[in-house]
């Protein structure tokens, strides 16, 4: 396949900032290709019938625990060279960082991604994306990779956006969903199928000592 690496001024990423500057959350509902929604679906299958993907924890570093209480997801970090679909992905990922650091100035460095497999009933309790004791995390994106979706198969991505507005998102394939992640508190609703999509952050350099 292809490489997905675009242009900085490729129209959908200047929407993308354009979003960003004026709301600080973006919708894209057609972003990705149909055939690299499903390759990256079916990754993320072959790597949950391996056994690769484990209970996501709580917190950051020692503390880090696995709360089923708080989220019910299933995740395995994304690793360059592992597999064409991914690495295609996370070129396109790297197409929108230098887009976003042109046009909003944000110093991202690089790009830390996961995939996430809710199974039927799992959540996510609302929550930040950053960290109370590290700030690198600058921008969040999600990439949901579900064929068929309807609305009442849940699993929505609730937004916590300024004014007391919730925006509900329906997690259907290639919709890709960015927001800053210090800004927008949100939650994953309980999803009634199998759920997957890649979640991610850009990352500037943190104020942690060397």
């Amino acid at each position: 396949m292809p490489g997905m690496q675009i242009p900085f001024d490729h129209p959908s990423l200047s929407r993308i900032v354009d979003d960003l500057a004026t709301h600080g959350w973006s919708q894209q509902t057609l972003f990705l290709p149909e055939s690299l929604t499903r390759a990256l679906a079916a990754e993320c299958r072959k790597r949950a019938a391996e056994g690769e993907l484990a209970p996501a924890g709580v917190g950051r570093g020692p503390a880090q625990e696995v709360r089923e209480g708080i989220r019910g997801d299933h995740i395995q970090w994304l690793e360059p060279g592992e597999a064409d679909a991914c690495d295609r992905y996370l070129e396109l990922m790297d197409s929108l960082r230098e887009a976003m650091n042109r046009g909003l100035f944000l110093g991202l460095e690089d790009f830390e991604c996961h995939f996430a497999l809710y199974p039927p009933g799992a959540f996510y309790r609302k929550h930040l994306d950053r960290f109370r004791d590290d700030d690198r995390r600058t921008v969040s994106a999600v990439i949901y990779l579900n064929e068929d979706w309807l609305p009442e198969h849940g699993g929505q991505l609730r937004m916590s956006l300024k004014g007391d507005v919730e925006r509900d998102v329906q997690p259907t394939g290639g919709c890709l969903v960015v927001f800053l992640s210090g800004e927008v508190p949100h939650e994953v609703l309980p999803a009634h199928r199998e759920r997957l999509s890649l979640t991610g952050w850009f990352r500037r350099r943190g104020n942690e000592p060397f």
